[in-house]
């Protein structure tokens, strides 16, 4: 392990998804789960997080408000940290099912963090069948998406059974303290400095702008237009989701996992060349016809949100690289090959859409505005989609825990304000797909996993 860098201050990127959880439909709460073949020695465990702690400064810094709202929250360093707050043990009440595990994560999906702590937990579920545990974690995705959460995962994990020593670790560094009227100050030295090189920059970019012009008039007009009718397309609210059987929403959460084999689903992705991430799509949208057809009510194509990563090889681990598009998917389309191969042409019009490199410029503009307002906007984008789905690759070898093996590993994401939300992560040969779902507009999840796993079987049955 080596100490990670990590800003002092959010983007505005991640202060706009920490600002609309004044509404709580929007709650930003990312949940894994984590299935061990055997128990942890508790001690070890307990160690590895306090070492994490030292390592990886995120851990124990919490959120420090702008003094009258000027600016992004600052992260900062938390006086009164107590790992026993974070890392926690309960037993399972019945030593017959792994339920209990999945019932605990709905409920961490569903409680808010306290605010005045770092913004993550840990709670390790000991005497499940067979002798086994479970742990589940929680973070906020103000911290990190997914991708940086798997990534800041394996700082906590094991490559062997039997690890070598890690030798000592380097001393912790002292981390800032910042008082909301520190916040706010930064903020104003930003903005000055961003007005100051805007001001510096003007002359050559219109030099620039002219010189585009005189070269093509035509084509830059047309593309300054185009990003114009991007941004606005990409924010333009849409206040009722598509389906009429998915429209109810609550803080009702239920969560379950479906385990398929990785191999069969690239073989699938090979023989229609499509992305593994379209088959998953068009896999989920199956279930969600068959849900339709169940209960007699014809399924329209819906409106579902696609998070786009941003992130690329680098971007570290703390904070969010992607943008959380929204893309019409054909839900309404019976034969599974087509399905897939139209949600393949559909997201990659998406992923090519000016707007989406602008992620953080249109959060800029969103922060200016008033927190309320802000929020209102952002629900009047994911309220009126109907569900939420992210590939996140996990690792591909064993990974270990206190001496004990992964066997599972699921991630359930947040609805943001949506009625499901359907999340694949794989790991040492293994699609684990962890599903979120609200139970107003699902009262009975038993059914949509049971669709779930038909669709499953007859997207495999392309093989």
């Amino acid at each position: 392990m080596t100490p990670e860098e990590f800003g002092s201050f959010m983007s505005d990127a991640d202060a706009l998804m920490w600002a609309i959880e004044d509404d709580p439909l929007l709650r930003s709460t990312i949940v894994a789960v984590m299935f061990l073949d055997g128990v942890p020695d508790w001690e070890a465990v307990r160690a590895r997080f306090a070492r994490g702690v030292r390592l990886i400064p995120r851990l124990r810094q919490r959120v420090v408000e702008p003094a009258f709202g000027f600016g992004t929250p600052g992260w900062s360093d938390d006086a009164d940290f107590d790992l026993d707050y974070h890392v926690r043990r309960v037993g399972n009440p019945d030593p017959e099912t792994d339920r209990v595990v999945f019932d605990l994560a709905a409920t961490q999906a569903m409680r808010a963090f306290d605010k005045d702590r770092p913004l993550w937990e840990y709670t390790m579920v000991d005497g499940l069948p067979g002798g086994r545990s479970a742990c589940v974690l929680k973070c906020h995705h103000s911290m990190t998406d997914g991708v940086g959460g798997i990534r800041l995962l394996m700082l906590l994990l094991d490559l062997e059974a039997v690890p070598p020593p890690t030798g000592p670790d380097p001393a912790p560094r002292a981390l800032p303290q910042f008082r909301p009227v520190d916040v706010a100050r930064h903020r104003i030295g930003v903005q000055a400095g961003v007005v100051g090189a805007a001001v510096r920059k003007a002359p050559p970019i219109a030099r620039g702008v002219v010189d585009l012009l005189r070269a093509d008039a035509v084509g830059t007009l047309a593309l300054g237009a185009s990003t114009v009718v991007s941004a606005v397309r990409f924010l333009a609210p849409a206040p009722t989701p598509e389906s009429p059987l998915l429209r109810t929403r609550s803080l009702g959460r239920r969560v379950f996992g479906i385990d398929v084999p990785l191999a069969d689903l690239k073989q699938v992705a090979r023989r229609l060349e499509v992305s593994l991430n379209d088959v998953f799509v068009g896999t989920v949208l199956g279930a969600l016809r068959r849900f339709h057809d169940a209960l007699g009510v014809p399924v329209p194509d819906l409106r579902m949100i696609m998070p786009i990563n941003l992130r690329g090889d680098g971007g570290g681990l703390g904070g969010n690289h992607f943008t959380p598009a929204r893309v019409m998917v054909p839900a309404s389309v019976a034969d599974p090959v087509e399905r897939i191969e139209l949600f393949h042409d559909r997201s990659r019009a998406m992923q090519a859409e000016p707007a989406v490199a602008m992620t953080e410029q249109l959060a800029t503009v969103l922060n200016l505005l008033p927190r309320r307002a802000a929020t209102a906007l952002m629900g009047s984008m994911f309220k009126g989609a109907d569900l939420v789905s992210s590939n996140v690759p996990g690792a591909p070898f064993p990974l270990f825990l206190g001496g004990t093996r992964v066997e599972r590993m699921y991630a359930f994401g947040p609805l943001s304000g949506t009625a499901l939300n359907a999340t694949l992560l794989s790991h040492d040969g293994t699609c684990h797909l962890g599903v979120n779902v609200d139970t107003a507009a699902f009262p009975d999840p038993a059914r949509l996993e049971a669709d779930l796993v038909a669709a499953l079987d007859e997207v495999l049955a392309l093989t």
